[in-house]
């Protein structure tokens, strides 16, 4: 167990990613380290760009307190999970305090992540006894999809198994889903055989040594 409690600053890339900073904080937890992550509302500052340099000052400024550690997550989009990196370790190192740096780098998306439970995804569209075939993509496939955004709305569509205006009520409310989805997203089940998952566990090994080597 390594003493005290370690503040951190969590910088998402949208509000439905938000239950990421309580995945990181149970991760830590999991290793004997206490951490809190603040995760900042930019819209108190007013227009703050999104790169991840701004978002950091701004979200620091928020934060009020001296910063042990910054978690910022993007996902690795088309630009790929080595570009992200260096984007988000470039903005940290141009801050003046330095604090460790936790990247979270889904490829592509976050959405990949999600679409390896049939059951946590029959049971956020509301079907969870459903038996329609859903076609997930097995744990060697979910990285290499070229939108698991899009696929993960369908198959959400298609768990519920819903027509007409159900089905309309049910596709607005995507955001909400995604987000009841990464809450409920079991940090130690098939999502720790993906590549993006298995890195995020070693930048997290990783700060948790540089602390301890300091006590």
């Amino acid at each position: 167990m390594i003493d005290g409690l370690f503040n951190g600053l969590f910088v998402a890339e949208g509000s439905s990613d938000m239950p990421i900073a309580d995945i990181v904080e149970r991760m830590f937890f999991d290793r004997g380290v206490v951490v809190r992550l603040s995760t900042p509302d930019f819209g108190r500052l007013g227009r703050v760009a999104k790169d991840v340099r701004s978002r950091l000052v701004a979200g620091a400024e928020l934060s009020g307190q001296t910063l042990d550690f910054v978690v910022v997550h993007r996902d690795a989009d088309n630009a790929g999970p080595a570009a992200r990196r260096m984007e988000i370790y470039d903005a940290v190192g141009s801050l003046a305090t330095k604090p460790s740096c936790v990247p979270v780098i889904p490829v592509r998306m976050t959405e990949a992540w999600l679409l390896l439970d049939e059951g946590a995804i029959r049971f956020v569209a509301g079907n969870p006894r459903g038996r329609m075939p859903l076609g997930l993509p097995n744990v060697k496939e979910a990285e290499d999809r070229a939108d698991p955004k899009q696929i993960l709305a369908a198959v959400l569509l298609q768990a519920a198994h819903v027509t007409g205006r159900r089905r309309e009520a049910l596709a607005k409310r995507f955001g909400q889903h995604r987000r009841q989805l990464l809450e409920r997203l079991d940090i130690k089940g098939v999502v720790a055989e993906l590549s993006s998952w298995k890195q995020l566990v070693a930048d997290i090994d990783s700060v948790v040594a540089e602390w301890a080597s300091d006590q």
